[in-house]
């Protein structure tokens, strides 16, 4: 008996070790997450009539949020500064659900305007009654090296991408302590957890949200029906390269490049949505090679400086050539 129960771990264990190999080079999340995608509740079933406040909700990753969340029966607060750009999205979330026009209301917000947050926070709590899900996903990205890079931009980047965030949840975070329970999901990013060239102050900001947020959720212990979440996308299909900080404050980017060979948008929320379900503290969701940094940087940082390096003197030359510096993760610059 005992040497059958010995057999059978011998080749049980090889397997198990080979499923989880053929999940890594071919998964698109962290294990704890692709687990969960599988073997997981459902968002449709966990998000469903829940009020869900989306920032930076008028493209990207916030609209596609938003159309998901939709789909799902949330109710829905969406915020940015073009409020035009809202009622598009609002419209297309009302065409893709059974949503009403009262289940989805429009909240102009400017992160950088942080004396208005409490204003528009009551007004969101006001119009619903509560708060379940805050998701602080308004930011910009930079595309410029350092030493060409006014130190306007960067702190632009940390008044937006960090303080703006942090007011927002500071506005939230008492309602939801008050009811015992909710969820604050930040969007940061694969520069949160390792740095990239070109992005010094946009992976500072990230580093910033990462330690924020981190110490945040040890600090709540005693509320422990309430999420803390991190999400650590790489490079995603959105308008984020388009809009990002240059050199100079108002200096627009020249070129962002082809976003092809990046991660759909529609997958990398999906997966967001899966990981809220859950109740997942941090997600990783990165295409291949992108993954593979991330576990570098957990286990073998001295490998990950290595790889990082080298990787990231393409990067720089594929964006001295005009082209998106991340296409250097997948294709070899061209300078000609």
């Amino acid at each position: 008996m005992d040497c059958c129960i010995v057999s059978a771990l011998w080749c049980f264990i090889p397997l198990y070790l080979f499923i989880h190999l053929l999940c890594f080079i071919f998964g698109d999340a962290d294990f704890t997450l692709l687990w969960a995608s599988v073997l997981g509740h459902r968002p449709e079933k966990k998000l469903k009539g829940l009020v869900v406040w989306v920032t930076g909700a008028s493209s990207g990753i916030g609209e596609e949020l938003a159309f998901q969340l939709a789909q799902c029966g949330s109710r829905l607060i969406l915020s940015a500064r073009r409020e035009d750009e809202l009622n598009r999205v609002k419209r297309r979330c009302l065409d893709c659900s059974d949503l009403q026009d009262e289940d989805v209301r429009v909240l102009p917000l400017d992160l950088l305007e942080r004396t208005s947050h409490e204003g528009k926070t009551k007004a969101a709590i006001q119009y619903f009654g509560h708060i379940d899900v805050l998701i602080n996903n308004g930011g910009r990205s930079q595309r410029s090296l350092c030493l060409e890079t006014s130190v306007d931009v960067y702190q632009a980047l940390m008044e937006l991408n960090f303080l703006g965030t942090v007011s927002i949840t500071k506005q939230v975070l008492p309602h939801m302590t008050q009811r015992g329970t909710g969820s604050i999901v930040t969007v940061s990013s694969v520069v949160g957890l390792a740095g990239a060239p070109l992005a010094t102050g946009y992976s500072a900001s990230k580093h910033a949200l990462q330690g924020f947020f981190n110490s945040l959720r040890t600090e709540l212990t005693d509320f422990p029906n309430i999420l803390i979440s991190t999400v650590c996308p790489g490079p995603v299909q959105s308008q984020i390269v388009h809009n990002a900080f240059t050199e100079e404050l108002n200096k627009p980017l020249a070129a962002a490049g082809n976003q092809e060979h990046k991660m759909p948008t529609s997958r990398c929320v999906r997966l967001m949505l899966v990981g809220i379900a859950n109740g997942i503290k941090e997600m990783w969701i990165a295409q291949q090679p992108f993954l593979l940094f991330y576990y570098a940087w957990q286990y073998t940082p001295t490998f990950a400086w290595f790889i990082t390096n080298m990787l990231g003197r393409k990067r720089v030359q594929n964006f001295k050539a005009g082209l998106d510096a991340d296409s250097a993760y997948f294709t070899k610059p061209k300078t000609s």
